[in-house]
């Protein structure tokens, strides 16, 4: 079962339990799978690596927005968009952890033989593809930073 069909699955089973979050939660995950596959010049079915992007790009959302609105003095629409978040990361892979991050940048810069904080771009292009989906980008960007600059 693809990815998709799960999730229209879920929103159905969801329907049925009455569980708003989750099925409000899922429509939005599903439009935004819909708006992904319209755009552009001509439609297109998007694949599983894609449709994890549009996940992970959701999710990061939710925790920008609890971010924000934890700063701002709302726990309550906080909690919401966090309680979505946690329902969009059962539908993506399971995250790497701290540690398994540290080990691929490693390699990678061992790799690239880079020194330096210029060479990123190359220790990037390496270490994207393998954690694409499991980690955030902006959390493993600071994490090679660290590693080019000695710390």
């Amino acid at each position: 079962m693809s990815l998709k069909e799960k999730l229209q699955q879920d929103l159905t089973e969801s329907m049925r339990a009455r569980d708003e979050i989750r099925s409000s939660t899922i429509r939005m995950i599903l439009t935004s799978i819909r708006n992904e596959e319209v755009a552009g010049k001509e439609a297109k079915e998007l694949d599983e690596k894609e449709l994890i992007a549009v996940l992970s790009r959701e999710a990061k959302k939710r925790r920008e927005a609890a971010e924000a609105f934890t700063q701002g003095g709302r726990a309550d629409k906080a909690e919401l968009e966090t309680k979505e978040g946690e329902i969009i990361a059962e539908y993506l892979p399971k995250q790497l952890s701290e540690e398994e991050i540290k080990r691929i940048v490693v390699d990678a810069v061992a790799e690239v033989g880079a020194t330096s904080p210029q060479q990123m771009g190359q220790v990037m292009k390496i270490v994207q593809p393998k954690v694409a989906g499991k980690a955030d980008g902006g959390f493993v960007s600071g994490l090679v930073k660290a590693a080019l600059s000695g710390n």
